[in-house]
């Protein structure tokens, strides 16, 4: 270890639960700075140099940087440009932002951390909660009519009801599976599936694990397999539930969007660029939906002059559209626990013992 205090950059917590964790830590051993405005990604294409090194010059004096999931990425070529990173810590099990072979290559160790004492939340059920209420939200225009009533109006439009109706997951995992089976069981919606690589048979099967019959009593399978043109064309809801990678990006484009329904709600809680982002945006430009309800975009946090923030959504014909600045994940329990989990690991690492969720 360096003669001099440790240097720690804490980036990217935007609600400061990591001050009191690292506070605590030694200050004659341990110099820690927090950095709460994310600067543009370094690999993202519209990312200029000047960008780049200004994102080098911040992190380049620190031994260890502890990060936020892919809120700021490290590809190689950034890993390649801290010659004094020595660790690095970031939250949850898994972080898609890092090249762990670039790490791995240069020898720097990368620790996760987890939140034990509500496990599963961060996967399944705080994501869920979040993808119900968008979808609640937008059918029952929870958003205007909160700002109508503040600012001296009242009713705005009519809301619309959600039973019986048609829910379509796009990918059937773990949370697509949750949302379904609350949109099911709730409000008695039927629910279509398509995935590149989803079956019928598959579909039955997740169903039974998740305590459903195949079939109700007309024969209607619970988790029904359609196409991907089907599925747009006939929901009233679709929800994006995919896993973002090189094959699944950018995969909802126009002519997805084309074919859904004009009173159709549009909701993305999985990631930004699964979807092309100017088609959607067009689309609800036109009001070609009822509405859009979004947690997740192309660039986050999303620039002062995006699209998402300037235009005038829900006027002149444009479809109404909700933001929300990627909450599906953010609760306080869960942060509090992957803070702790880091310093933790940052103690283990200078006394030389195993880091606990190494991710290589």
């Amino acid at each position: 270890m360096s003669s001099g205090p440790i240097k720690i950059a804490v980036l990217d917590d935007y609600q400061g639960i990591s001050g009191p964790k690292y506070q605590r830590l030694d200050p004659s051993k341990y110099e820690v700075s927090f950095f709460k405005d994310t600067l543009p990604p370094y690999n993202h294409p519209e990312t200029t140099q000047d960008v780049k090194d200004k994102l080098v010059a911040r992190l380049e004096p620190f031994t260890v940087i502890s990060t936020m999931r892919e809120r700021t990425p490290f590809p190689k070529e950034l890993i390649a440009r801290l010659p004094n990173l020595k660790l690095l810590l970031t939250t949850g099990n898994r972080n898609l932002g890092l090249d762990l072979e670039a790490f791995k290559e240069r020898g720097i160790p990368v620790a996760g951390a987890v939140d034990r004492a509500h496990a599963g939340s961060v996967g399944s059920i705080s994501t869920t909660e979040h993808c119900v209420a968008l979808i609640l939200a937008a059918a029952r225009n929870i958003a205007q009519d909160d700002l109508s009533v503040k600012t001296g109006g009242w009713q705005t439009v009519p809301a619309v009801s959600l039973r019986g109706k048609i829910f379509g997951t796009v990918g059937l995992g773990r949370l697509g599976i949750a949302v379904a089976k609350i949109m099911y069981l709730a409000f008695g919606m039927r629910i279509v599936a398509w995935s590149s690589n989803l079956t019928q048979d598959a579909a039955d099967e997740k169903a039974r694990a998740a305590g459903f019959p195949v079939e109700n009593e007309q024969g209607e399978k619970t988790f029904k397999v359609v196409s991907k043109e089907e599925l747009f064309k006939t929901a009233d809801v679709v929800s994006i539930h995919l896993v973002l990678s090189d094959r699944s990006r950018g995969s909802i484009a126009a002519a997805d969007l084309a074919l859904m329904k004009p009173s159709a709600i549009f909701v993305n809680t999985s990631r930004g660029p699964l979807v092309v982002e100017k088609d959607l945006q067009d689309a609800l430009e036109q009001g070609k939906i009822r509405a859009a309800a979004l947690d997740v975009f192309e660039k986050e946090p999303l620039p002062l002059d995006s699209r998402w923030r300037t235009t005038k959504w829900g006027q002149d014909g444009r479809s109404r559209v909700l933001l929300t600045p990627h909450m599906g994940y953010v609760e306080e329990a869960t942060l509090d626990a992957w803070y702790e989990g880091q310093v933790e690991n940052l103690l283990r690492w200078e006394k030389g013992e195993d880091l606990a969720i190494p991710l290589y």
